[in-house]
């Protein structure tokens, strides 16, 4: 992020209107601003190499490179931008494939403005953006896969008692929270503290854990019986 606290943004999307309008909503909002358009994958990751965004909202479908192999490319990069994935389709497929690819966020374009804000304020600031009906389906493809997402140890009789796998007891509960799919800051409010000590919460569950993100943090607590289905 910018030394002014500016959100800088690129846009990638094979329809005019489609970026305009994106661009017309987000430079409405103090403190965002698009520095480049892009209309397909391989222009959206040179705009990414020039400008050095903090965000990428990537079209799925795009001529040429398509949004999820731009997202592969951009997310292999040093200190790469978070990586937003707008789309009009609503399908597994390409919602586990933007995850796969290492992108931060899954948008749908029918989304209201205030969404699209609110997610590309979300992924600057270094959260995901998992819905609680995106995470149940990420944790039933995860869940029923043939080999676990991330290595399972002692099942947790009661997910509702003591801390597990070397966590506090506040980190034991962050992490259940994250299993219903709640961001930082719905965490924040939930237990009355800031977001930067609930980020640093979440830091700390991934390196006990030895898992790469939250995605895979939550799948652990699956897994192992910290949060089960319909908590």
């Amino acid at each position: 992020m910018a030394a002014d606290g500016v959100i800088r943004v690129v846009l990638a999307d094979d329809q005019d209107l489609v970026r305009a309008g994106f661009r017309v909503i987000l430079e409405s909002e103090p403190g965002v601003q698009v520095v480049a358009e892009a209309r397909d994958g391989a222009a959206a990751v040179a705009a990414v190499a020039a400008h050095r965004p903090d965000v990428v909202c990537l079209d799925v479908q795009m001529p040429g490179v398509d949004g999820l192999e731009a997202a592969r490319r951009i997310t292999a990069t040093d200190d790469p931008p978070a990586v937003l994935v707008l789309t009009t389709f609503d399908t597994d497929e390409y919602l586990f494939d933007a995850l796969a690819a290492g992108a931060s966020g899954f948008l749908l374009k029918n989304a209201s403005p205030e969404k699209l804000i609110e997610a590309v304020r979300t992924v600057a600031a270094g959260d995901a953006l998992l819905s609680p009906d995106v995470t149940r389906r990420v944790i039933s493809r995860a869940t029923t896969a043939i080999v676990p997402v991330v290595p399972t140890t002692e099942r947790v009789v009661d997910p509702g008692t003591a801390p597990v796998a070397g966590l506090t007891e506040r980190e034991t509960e962050v992490l259940r929270l994250l299993g219903r799919g709640l961001s930082n800051a719905e965490i924040a409010r939930l237990l009355f503290v800031g977001d930067a000590t609930v980020k640093t919460h979440v830091s700390n569950v991934l390196q006990k854990l030895g898992v790469r993100d939250r995605i895979q943090a939550v799948v652990w607590a699956y897994e192992n019986g910290v949060v089960r289905s319909g908590d």
